[in-house]
């Protein structure tokens, strides 16, 4: 039996469809950006789990992946705003859950520069999903909102698994990337 880590159980409760976005006319755009990715499953699962694999792989890596992500993020949201058009946005959203679950579950240990540029591509379809939604909202403040909110995710993400090493607990860091994988799979499934 594969039990999820109480870790995750807080990103299940709030990640419901119903709450996935607040209106920026209402709560403001900072808001509205902050909300954007605390409110997804495929994004709080996502963005866990880029703190998480890099907890496997400390060093460099330890502020080199989430950075990667962000940077690649924000860069994403830039194009949307300039009008790029992406291909298959959600598949890959949803795929980045069930890759990053599956590399965390196999704790598997890429070259850096090849894990950045895996985290880096996912995190460009995340902004640029951000950017296709903003609706009403400011780009700088909601910009800042969702930069915001990845940051907390990925810090969570890299205590959580950054404890359980030192715990020298990595059978449970790694059930937790075969949670999110499994997790993954029923998105991409359903989604």
């Amino acid at each position: 039996m594969t039990r999820i880590p109480l870790f995750l159980l807080p990103a299940l409760v709030v990640a419901t469809p119903a709450l996935a976005h607040l209106e920026p006319g209402e709560h403001g755009s900072f808001a509205a950006g902050m909300t954007h990715p605390l409110f997804g499953a495929d994004h709080v699962l996502a963005m866990v789990c880029v703190g998480l694999w890099a907890a496997l792989m400390p060093g460099r890596a330890l502020v080199a992946l989430p950075a990667g992500f962000v940077g690649a993020m924000v860069l994403g949201f830039g194009a949307a705003l300039g009008g790029l058009g992406l291909p298959m946005v959600e598949p890959v959203i949803l795929s980045s859950v069930l890759v990053l679950g599956v590399l965390v579950a196999l704790a598997v240990r890429l070259p850096l520069a090849g894990a950045v540029a895996l985290v880096a591509g996912f995190g460009f379809f995340h902004g640029h999903a951000h950017g296709l939604e903003i609706g009403v909202a400011n780009a700088l403040p909601y910009l800042s909102g969702f930069v915001a909110a990845t940051v907390v995710l990925h810090m969570a993400g890299l205590a959580c698994g950054v404890a359980l090493e030192r715990l020298n607990r990595p059978g449970l860091l790694r059930s937790g990337g075969g949670a999110v994988a499994a997790l993954g799979a029923w998105l991409l499934a359903t989604g």
